[in-house]
């Protein structure tokens, strides 16, 4: 299923550049959920138990600082702005393919600090997307 997630949700075909996919407000929304999700997930992991929680904007602000992305947005953008960019990069990466649920999964849950953690991903998306 998650090849083929192109095909379900085409809106992901439509950005050309990094700058349309961390701008996007529509896509930072809907990757506030995915990226609340997998950071949950990971947390279960971890516990071995299940666990809700929301990740904090300074966390992804830092992560996203971390993975040299911060100067590809505007000079006075806010740390909750950054976080949005961030959610933004992480959904589009899941859908558009260049990162699994299950590899964002296993980072997320790896020891260490978790800034670090999703810096990682980040940057494997930036990596395996192709976009510039």
């Amino acid at each position: 299923m998650e090849n083929d997630l192109r095909k379900y949700f085409p809106f992901i075909n439509r950005y050309s550049k990094i700058s349309e996919i961390l701008s996007d407000k529509n896509l930072a929304s809907l990757g506030d959920a995915y990226v609340n999700f997998v950071y949950s997930l990971a947390l279960s992991k971890v516990a071995g138990k299940p666990v809700g929680r929301k990740i904090k904007s300074d966390l992804l602000s830092l992560a996203l600082k971390r993975a040299g992305i911060r100067p590809l947005l505007p000079q006075r953008t806010d740390r909750h702005r950054q976080a949005d960019a961030a959610e933004a990069l992480m959904v589009f990466g899941w859908l558009s393919g260049a990162i699994s649920i299950k590899e964002t999964l296993d980072t997320l849950a790896r020891n260490g600090d978790m800034a670090d953690n999703f810096c990682t991903v980040l940057k494997i998306i930036l990596e395996r997307s192709k976009i510039s």
